[in-house]
């Protein structure tokens, strides 16, 4: 089997950080040693400070876990970078648990930004907030496509496209661990087909374009709603993370050979590796402060405070996520058993109607039994069978028309009431004066 050659130069530095005759041993690699641990024990302080507020504070639970798992996203950078710059020769494995946590928080950032958004409507539910939009364009690239946010699909599509990331993020990095422990992950080597690194870049850019795409339908949807919420603060906190140690890595991925240089103990790509590290250490501190600023506990003060526990294990208990992924699996697989149920090949096609024509639905009989429009534009008194027709949400007739469309406030029929004439195949038509 083919392998990568290591990163590692077999000389090791035998030499202690503390000298009994010299006192500290300093050097460059002990120096940033020293400096990335000291910013990721600020940036851990700082952290701890602002989920203690929230969890003092924890009066509305389905925001404020997960506001709580996002600001955990500095800290857990900053650790584990600083255990990738201490054991460098490990850098790969700690790099690949580092970004298992950035799935985590575009998930908590989605479900949070859901609950802010059902926190605006009457009923407290999206459902009820998406009832004010309209059919409208997806964003670029796709506007040439339109879509309807009243329709289940929409909020389960939206789900999922940022639930797959939680999926799949953590599965890429349980492969590259795995293939780095073979010896045929080899990220040193660029877009080497003969190893795995390509392969799974190829499926964590999809992944993660999918997840963002979706986040930002959302909010693009809704930045109504989120106005108050800073919204775009709370976002960049996150997302900016994640540019800065892509692109970090990538600047210094360039300067291998260039300007960085191996030495005795360190190679070219332990060095960049170690500079990416200490860099992350020293912005998080930043970050840490800027998540204390967009998302803070004032919004949630009480004047009893609560224990700190609940708060806690809500925030890493993940069952939310599972539930959520279960019930657009669900969705959609009894979507497809429906619209399986339904076709009927053998079917006569109808002719059109005038409901069909119109793109109304038919009206409703003073037993519950449905007036179905026949043949002749009249309306027959049948009874619609279940298991033949089920219900699944979309209407009746034509595209966008309203169930139960024959009331007060269908702009079709106005005014007027129907029901069955004296013949088996008539009705009757009568205005309903003020």
């Amino acid at each position: 089997m083919l392998q990568c050659p290591t990163d590692n130069i077999t000389a090791i530095d035998q030499s202690n950080f503390w000298d009994p005759e010299h006192g500290i041993n300093w050097d460059a690699h002990r120096i940033g040693w020293s400096i990335s641990g000291g910013c990721a024990l600020i940036t851990l302080l700082i952290t701890c400070y602002t989920v203690w507020q929230h969890c003092r504070n924890y009066t509305v639970p389905r925001e404020q876990r997960q506001i709580i798992r996002i600001l955990y996203m500095p800290p857990v950078y900053a650790i584990i970078s600083f255990f990738s710059y201490r054991f460098f020769r490990d850098y790969t494995y700690y790099s690949l648990i580092e970004v298992a946590y950035e799935a985590i928080t575009i998930t908590a950032f989605l479900l949070l930004i859901i609950e802010y958004v059902a926190g605006t409507s009457t009923d407290h539910t999206t459902k009820g907030a998406m009832a004010r939009k309209d059919k409208r364009p997806l964003p670029m690239p796709f506007c040439c496509w339109r879509y309807r946010p009243t329709k289940a699909y929409f909020m389960y599509t939206v789900k999922w496209s940022v639930l797959q990331y939680v999926i799949v993020r953590p599965l890429a990095s349980i492969a590259g661990i795995v293939a780095e422990y073979l010896g045929v992950l080899c990220e040193a080597r660029g877009y080497d087909p003969r190893f795995a690194s390509v392969y799974l870049s190829i499926v964590d850019f999809i992944s993660i374009t999918i997840a963002l795409y979706g986040l930002l339908l959302f909010y693009g949807l809704t930045k109504e709603e989120l106005s108050d919420k800073r919204p775009l603060a709370k976002f960049l906190c996150i997302k900016l993370i994640v540019m800065f140690t892509f692109y970090q890595t990538f600047v210094f991925s360039m300067l291998e050979g260039r300007v960085i240089h191996e030495t005795i103990y360190w190679s070219e790509t332990n060095i960049a590796n170690g500079l990416n590290a200490l860099a992350i250490c020293i912005e998080m501190v930043f970050f840490a402060i800027g998540m204390g600023w967009a998302y803070p506990a004032t919004e949630y003060r009480t004047s009893r405070p609560t224990s700190i526990w609940k708060p806690l294990w809500d925030s890493i208990n993940y069952s939310d996520f599972i539930k959520e992924i279960w019930g657009s699996l669900r969705y959609y697989v009894t979507a497809a058993k429906e619209r399986r149920h339904q076709r009927d090949p053998i079917e006569k096609e109808e002719k059109p109607t005038f409901a069909t024509a119109f793109g109304i639905s038919p009206p409703v009989g003073e037993s519950g039994s449905q007036l179905v429009p026949s043949s002749e534009s009249a309306y027959d008194l049948q009874e619609m069978n279940h298991h033949d027709r089920p219900y699944d949400g979309r209407p009746a007739y034509g595209f966008g028309a309203p169930q139960h469309s024959y009331g007060s406030d269908s702009p079709q029929t106005a005014g007027f009431t129907f029901s069955p004439g004296p013949g088996p195949n008539a009705t009757s038509m009568r205005h309903n004066l003020p």
